[in-house]
Formats: structure tokens, C-alpha cells, sequence
């Protein structure tokens, strides 16, 4: 997310004397709303893709999530991930409870909004994020567990990465790493935590003795076209101001997404004979993934190249999860840890500053030293989440435990953690 703010001409917009613009304020409030329009969405794209005694439990993951960091971030996460640096890793505690965070704008990063929605609008992205790692755990992950895991990974792992590479002073952002919208912040962060949770936590039972099937795939189309429909705001918003950049990113979004459709269809047609209508959802997913840190810096040309790559890349490597032994229930890793890493390395390939003159040029412009910066950006992010969602999960392990018992996962989790069933039929 780059917020200086480019060379936009805008348009019937007014301003104060404080420099705040309606224009971008409105478009800053109506993204925010399309990026927590999101999270359900995940509920729904996950939901249908477990078995018919798991979907509240799986919905519920995205939808308590949404309750959950919304306090947290106001208290105390948007202070660790935005506030005053400390050492360019971490924020602090300089704007706890939100103090000093008001309707003046933070010239920081947003010049022309109130401190306040950009405040919120982050506060989403923040939401999410914990949301998608879930999709690795499903099907058997205690509640309890899962609530104080959410908590503390937004806490801990997180907020110090949106510090390092979005915030004013945070050591990857000062190196000038380019995540437009969040390919390592959100989406390589969350996939390799959801490698390790899989990892930490075991395959489910009966995983290779017996098929486990989607129980609705309409469902599961929806929460994808929901999800396609707030990234709008996710990564056009991310231009904060109403003008030629956020066009420039929506338009390099929706063109990514469906040359991802495109490509994973296409690959399941070719691989097995039949073009998969969820394999469509979740290549039109891959393809929104890796655009996400390019979108705001890279050609619309750029965007058709890499939602083909995502396409191919996170086909492959759901592939071949079978072979690694890893029971990553919903293909978190496969889509969105392999398609942010592939997204965020290819932003130091094709970004132009003919797109973003805030960004910078990319290889293929003649900078090869951003392909290194945004390797490093990816390495970091790899090694912290990795590393520190361990640590949580086995701390978690050993106070709660982290799966149900054998009994409650052959029950399902609907029954068995929240006493409700999705069907009464």
C-alpha cells in the first residue's frame, strides 16, 4: 500500500482548510466497506468447500474474526501497526485506544482523508488476514483455541509486518519494498502461517481413507464472486484518492482475476478432462492474490501476465499437496501463499513509474534492484510468520490443546462447538 499520493487529477471534489478531500474520503469509506464485505465472503468461499457438519463452524471463523479485530485493532493494533516507529519494527503504543487519531489527516499516509478512515480502511485488511488461515485448520481446530490463536497472531505477527512494510519508518518500507494492497502483508503471511498450522495441527481423520467432498458448490461460488467484487475496494481503495491510480488498479484487478479463472480452468480441463467450475473460483482467487501487491504500480498488460502465472503457479502447487503430506484443508498456502510470494517478486519485475510515480521501476525498466528488495520483502515475511505462528500454536497446544477430540471432529464442529446445525432437514 503506497500512499504518497500520486499525480491524480481530480474532480468535483471539495476540500477543507485542513487539506481533507470529500472525493477521496467517500471513496476511502465506500472501499472500506467493500474490504469488510470480504471476510462473510471468505465464510461463504470456505464454507462450501467442508463437509455439511462443519459449515457453521467454518463460517463462524470469518464472522467472529470480524468481531474480534475490529476491537482489537482500535485498542491497540492499529497503534503496533501504525503508530510512531520504534526502531522501524513496530509501532508502539503511542495511539492506544485510538488517541490522538481523529479527523485530521496523517500526512504519513493519507494526506486528504481523515486520519480516522484511514484508520478503518486498514482496520479491515487487518480482519481478513487472520480469517484466511483458517481455511487450513478446518474441520478441527478447538473454538477456544482459535480464539486466542486469532488473537494473538494479529498482535504478534500481523501488525509488526504491516508496520515494516506499509508504515512511515518500518524497515522494509524504508528499503522500498512495494506491497500496493498487501501481497506479503496479507496473503504470504497468512499462507505460510496456514502451512505451519496444518503442519502443527495434522490431517483430519479418515483423510486418506475415504474422500472428503464439498458439500455446496454454489456456495462456494458465491463467497468467490463476493470476494472478486470487494477487492475492488481492496486494491483500488488502496490509491486512498479518487482518481487515476485507483482506475488503474480496478482495472489491472478485474483483469487478473480472470486470466486466473482463466488459466486454472483451463489447466483442470487439460489435466482432467473436465474444466472444473470450482477450479474457475479459485483460479479467478489466485489471479486477485497476486495482483494485489502489483496492482497499483504495474500495466494492465502486466496484469493479464501475471493472473496467468497465478493461474498456473497455485494449480501446481495444490497439485502437489498431496505429496508434502500436508493437510491444508481449503489450499490456504497453495493459493495464497504461493500466489502472494509469485505476486510480490513479480511487482519487481513489470511496476513502471509510468503507472505510479510514487512507486518505482522494476526490472523490466531497468531497476534489477527491486527484484532483490522484494525478495528480501518476501524472505522476512516467510521466516517471521513462519516462525512465530510455531511458537503460538505450540504454546496454544500445551494451555487448551488445539484439535477437538476424535469423537467431537467425527460429529462434526457444528454440533459438537457450537450446538447448532446448518440443515435442519
Amino acid at each position: 500500500m503506497f500512499y504518497v499520493a500520486s499525480i491524480d487529477s481530480r474532480k468535483l471534489s471539495q476540500t477543507d482548510g485542513d487539506g481533507m478531500d470529500s472525493g477521496d474520503t467517500s471513496w476511502l469509506l465506500v472501499s472500506s466497506a467493500l474490504v469488510m464485505l470480504m471476510t462473510p465472503a471468505l465464510g461463504f468461499f470456505y464454507g462450501g468447500l467442508v463437509r455439511k457438519k462443519n459449515v457453521l463452524a467454518t463460517i463462524m471463523h470469518s464472522f467472529f474474526i470480524l468481531c474480534l479485530i475490529s476491537v482489537q485493532w482500535v485498542l491497540w493494533g492499529y497503534s503496533l501497526a501504525f503508530g510512531p516507529d520504534h526502531w522501524g519494527i513496530i509501532g508502539g503504543l503511542d495511539w492506544l485506544g485510538l488517541r490522538g487519531v481523529g479527523m485530521t489527516p496523517n500526512k504519513d499516509y493519507a494526506a486528504t482523508v481523515p486520519h480516522e478512515a484511514f484508520m478503518l480502511f486498514q482496520m479491515m485488511f487487518a480482519v481478513i488476514t487472520p480469517a484466511l488461515i483458517s481455511g487450513a485448520f478446518a474441520e478441527r481446530k478447538r473454538f477456544k483455541s482459535f480464539v486466542f490463536f486469532s488473537l494473538l497472531w494479529a498482535t504478534f505477527v500481523y501488525d509488526p509486518i504491516a508496520h515494516w512494510v506499509w508504515a512511515a519508518g518500518g524497515w522494509l518500507h524504508s528499503l522500498g519494498a512495494l506491497d500496493f494492497a498487501g501481497g506479503t502483508v496479507v496473503h504470504v503471511s497468512s499462507g505460510v502461517a496456514a502451512l505451519v498450522a496444518a503442519k502443527v495441527l495434522g490431517e483430519r481423520i479418515g483423510l486418506r481413507e475415504e474422500a472428503i467432498e464439498p458439500h455446496d458448490a454454489t456456495m462456494t461460488i458465491l463467497g468467490a464472486a463476493l470476494l472478486w467484487f470487494g477487492w475492488f475496494g481492496f486494491n483500488a481503495g488502496s490509491a486512498i484518492t479518487a482518481g487515476t491510480l485507483a482506475v488503474s488498479a480496478f482495472v489491472a484487478t478485474n483483469t487478473a482475476a480472470a486470466m486466473g479463472a482463466l488459466t486454472w480452468m483451463t489447466m483442470s480441463w487439460w489435466h482432467k478432462g473436465q474444466p472444473s467450475v470450482l477450479g474457475a473460483a479459485a483460479g479467478a482467487v489466485a489471479g486477485l492474490v497476486a495482483i494485489t501487491p502489483a496492482s497499483g504500480f504495474v500495466t494492465v498488460p502486466a496484469s493479464i501476465l501475471i493472473g496467468l502465472l497465478a493461474g498456473l503457479a497455485c494449480y501446481c502447487a495444490v497439485q502437489l499437496k498431496p505429496r508434502i503430506r500436508v493437510d491444508d484443508a481449503l489450499d490456504v498456502f497453495g493459493v495464497h501463499g504461493v500466489g502472494g510470494t509469485l505476486g510480490a517478486i513479480l511487482t519487481g519485475l513489470f511496476a513502471t513509474v509510468a503507472v505510479n510515480p510514487a512507486g518505482a521501476n522494476g526490472l523490466l525498466y531497468g531497476n534489477p534492484g527491486q527484484m532483490l528488495v522484494q525478495v528480501v520483502a518476501v524472505a522476512a515475511t516467510w521466516a517471521y510468520s513462519a516462525g512465530a505462528t510455531f511458537v503460538i500454536l505450540k504454546v496454544l497446544d500445551r494451555v487448551f490443546g488445539l484439535r477437538v477430540p476424535e469423537e467431537e471432529e467425527l460429529a462434526g464442529l457444528d454440533a459438537t462447538q457450537h450446538g447448532e446445525l446448518a440443515y435442519q432437514l
